[in-house]
């Protein structure tokens, strides 16, 4: 045996997935599927932000102009898609999109969706942040949600996923449930916090059309191909366990008509597939209240 302590984060026990309880989602299902839609907004010519190609000579308005297109175009044409095959979503929004495109949260409120955390912008990061100006900028995200969607955000999902050593503490102490950044399971798992148990509820890194497409240089092919071998295969496993397959997407990204096409035939797959009385459609704070309420014990605990 090492004698090595290697740093860790005390937030979650280990579990093997194949030890832990079972139990179902509403009326039995095995596999809960939920779309993430990422609706952000960027500075024109700083910060950070997704790039197609290679950055071009600052302010660079054509990578500009092609984030854009995510709020002009991609976002409306993820939406008819949404509405066509009667799919529920959840959106990771950037709160100044409700300035910027007011009329995108009066199109998500209408439909119902759920709004999560996602900063105020992916221009920026706050995993460097310090602790109290963290909880300054957590409470903004917080109350601007709030205000615009007459609702308080339950879950959060940060930019590019950044996070600080105080991350988990300060959302539960900002009043949210679950958090999404944490991509270490296929089930929700509960994290220790300094002031209670938070939820993580699985947010994918793979089926995400960012790393895929944008890094990876996967074709919309191959990645409306990733969409419907991982939902094949998460519907297998869930005849033992139940489990979670979240499709994280960017406007700007699928939002493009050629990409488009290919994420439409990845979701009719599901949709019309013959096990589809296995599939629960949801949404992430359906996810968590569903867990939050079953008996205590059958979800491991976290660390004392």
């Amino acid at each position: 045996m090492h004698t090595i302590r290697l740093p860790h984060h005390n937030r979650y026990a280990y579990s093997p997935i194949t030890e832990r309880k079972d139990y179902a989602w509403p009326e039995g299902k095995r596999l809960a599927v939920y779309l993430g839609l990422n609706i952000e907004h960027f500075a024109f010519g700083a910060g950070d932000g997704h790039l197609l190609t290679v950055a071009g000579t600052p302010p660079d308005p054509r990578t500009f102009a092609w984030r854009d297109y995510g709020n002009r175009v991609g976002v409306w044409r993820c939406l008819e898609l949404f509405d066509e095959l009667n799919l529920p979503a959840a959106h990771l929004i950037n709160t100044t999109v409700f300035d910027y495109a007011p009329q995108i949260v009066d199109a998500l409120k209408a439909r119902g969706d759920e709004f999560i955390g996602h900063g105020r912008t992916n221009a920026e990061r706050h995993g460097q942040m310090w602790e109290a100006d963290e909880k300054r900028f957590l409470e903004e995200v917080r109350d601007a949600i709030e205000k615009a969607s007459g609702k308080r955000p339950r879950g959060w999902m940060a930019p590019w996923m950044s996070s600080s050593h105080h991350t988990p503490d300060l959302l539960k102490e900002t009043g949210f449930d679950f958090l999404m950044d944490w991509p270490a399971d296929d089930q929700p798992l509960w994290m220790k916090t300094r002031s209670g148990p938070l939820m993580s509820v699985p947010y994918p890194i793979e089926i995400n059309d960012s790393p895929q497409i944008l890094v990876r240089h996967h074709s919309p092919e191959q990645f409306r191909d990733f969409i419907i071998g991982q939902f094949e295969e998460l519907l297998r496993q869930s005849a033992k366990q139940p489990l979670v397959c979240g499709i994280a997407l960017h406007t700007m990204i699928v939002g493009q008509p050629y990409r488009l096409r290919m994420l439409r035939e990845a979701l009719q797959h599901i949709v019309n597939h013959p096990q589809k009385d296995k599939v629960w459609f949801t949404r992430p704070s359906a996810i968590y209240d569903h867990c939050e309420a079953l008996p205590k014990g059958t979800m491991v605990s976290p660390p004392a």
